[in-house]
């Protein structure tokens, strides 16, 4: 297979979606089905939550695992195309997706990271969820 052109990766890749992704979509279908109501994409909390639960103080970050980084996941390949671009901005998101967690933490919130790769399995990420939503706070 053949190098993609400049324009035709532009083009790939500003159709990727900010909000209202595929892994987002299935984690709130399983919300749903848990019986939890929730609140989308809050501009007001560090990192703008994509789920949150205001009455729990609790906040689900569904991450995709190429553009965080997933440590360790097959999907969070490298980019071998302009590394000198990739690879800093790709460092950036990480770094603010571990300052938004700490600042959400100061602020009495407790958060969860789901991964893309996550939610392909709907009873583990059921069983996330669930033990997320615990009221006893140890998730």
């Amino acid at each position: 297979m053949g190098a993609i052109s400049p324009d035709v990766r532009s083009r790939m890749m500003r159709s990727i979606r900010k909000k209202d992704t595929g892994p987002e979509r299935e984690v709130r279908r399983a919300l749903r089905k848990l019986g939890y109501g929730y609140r989308l994409h809050a501009a007001e909390l560090p990192g703008h939550p994509d789920i949150v639960m205001r009455g729990r103080r609790k906040a689900i970050f569904v991450h995709g695992c190429f553009w965080h980084q997933h440590d360790g996941c097959r999907l969070a390949k490298k980019p071998s195309a302009r590394p000198e671009y990739w690879l800093p901005k790709l460092a950036r998101n990480v770094e603010r997706d571990r300052a938004a967690l700490k600042a959400l933490a100061a602020l009495g919130w407790t958060s969860l990271v789901v991964w893309e790769c996550e939610v392909s399995s709907e009873e583990g990420l059921i069983w996330r969820l669930q033990e997320f939503l615990r009221d006893d706070g140890t998730a």
